[in-house]
């Protein structure tokens, strides 16, 4: 479902009651621009109390009048219940939405619940917990997706592998995909809340301190940040997602599963299915690739055979690098080629998450609950 969502407000959706609760952002200092900000400090952020990250700024605007901008950023899982273990479903909305309203009144802003139901949004992140329990570690699909090391498109610049492969993603100026493991998140945040990927996480530090793990679970999060509304409508365009992109309007279940849907798709596609294949030996290898693809010749076979063989101490990126760009046709076709053939066995750990979104099962309070239960025994 929705987690972080950024509202943008003009100077007719607001009234600030107290100004004394904003600080002037010291590190602006453009001429006729100003910024101040009101955000959650660390120690209420321990104490359990969870605040939205207020941004207004005063500029002239195309008519020369020097109006102000209210910028809302927040998690909704959080300021509902104090964790984003716990999804929001499609008719939490209105309780929402009175919830975030009461909250900025409390922070000396003032937004009626009908101007924040229509506030633009900005910016927004989709993203589903999926809970494995069967001895299934996210740190496994995380490193079999990294393995791929795929190539979402053309604007994406970067890709990281953090936190000793418990988290990966995908950065691009306009939207960024992550995969990370939500416990060793929270972990990392005790010691260092800067490389840990979620924000504000001082909140839910004790989420699962109250559970005495007798029998473990794990939580792998997917993540699409959606950082502009340019690309979110670009995005929702090619999906087939008509959308006034205001609170209202995004905050939509079928939204999120499509949208997380449409990556997991293009990564699927893009993975070489040789990948997905692991023999026992070297034998076992070239002989199921025979026994399994009986068109193709001994030529194809074996360059197959050498590049599953490669791919077991480089990643597809790592290895297209060491060839001269020149070739890279000749890469392409080859990489191309390994999607046509068939191997014994293939489950790609895409299937995993793919199967966790297409269900779509939003974790509850009760699931919560029934977790805490289950390992108190």
């Amino acid at each position: 479902m929705i987690d972080t969502i950024k509202l943008t407000l003009d100077g007719t959706m607001f009234a600030i009651l107290r100004k004394e609760d904003f600080q002037k952002d010291t590190n602006n200092t453009t001429r006729g621009y100003f910024k101040y900000v009101n955000n959650p400090t660390k120690g209420e952020l321990l104490r359990g109390i969870y605040k939205p990250r207020i941004t207004m700024t005063k500029r002239f605007n195309c008519s020369m009048t020097f109006g102000p901008t209210l910028t809302i950023e927040l998690s909704l899982p959080k300021l509902m219940f104090g964790n984003n273990f716990v999804e929001l479903v499609d008719n939490d909305f209105e309780v929402v939405a009175e919830k975030l309203s009461n909250v900025l009144k409390e922070m000396g802003i003032l937004v009626y619940t009908d101007k924040l139901i229509n506030a633009p949004v900005s910016s927004i992140h989709y993203s589903k917990n999926i809970i494995l329990n069967d001895g299934l570690t996210p740190y496994i699909l995380i490193n079999k997706i990294q393995d791929s090391n795929i190539r979402l498109s053309l604007d994406v610049d970067r890709s990281q592998f953090r936190n000793d492969g418990y988290c990966y993603k995908w950065h691009a100026n306009s939207y960024e995909i992550a995969f990370y493991d939500k416990l060793h998140d929270l972990l990392k945040s005790k010691t260092s809340p800067k490389r840990a990927e979620e924000k504000d996480n001082e909140i839910q530090l004790k989420l699962f301190e109250a559970i005495k793990k007798k029998e473990k679970f794990e939580v792998l999060r997917m993540e699409v940040r959606l950082n502009n509304r340019q690309m979110t409508k670009r995005l929702f365009k090619t999906i087939g997602i008509s959308s006034d992109q205001t609170f209202k309007d995004m905050f939509n279940l079928e939204y999120s599963k499509k949208v997380l849907l449409h990556y997991i798709q293009g990564l699927e596609t893009n993975r070489p299915t040789i990948l997905n294949y692991s023999a026992t030996n070297a034998k076992n290898l070239i002989t199921d690739l025979i026994i399994n693809n009986p068109r193709l010749k001994p030529q194809k076979i074996l360059m197959l055979f050498g590049l599953r063989q490669a791919l077991e101490h480089y990643t597809e990126r790592e290895l297209r690098g060491i060839f001269n760009p020149k070739n890279y046709h000749i890469w392409y076709r080859l990489m191309r080629s390994t999607k046509k053939i068939v191997t014994p066995n293939q489950l790609s750990p895409l299937n995993i998450i793919k199967e966790k979104i297409n269900e779509f099962k939003p974790i509850s309070t009760l699931d919560f609950d029934k977790l805490m239960l289950n390992n108190d025994k």
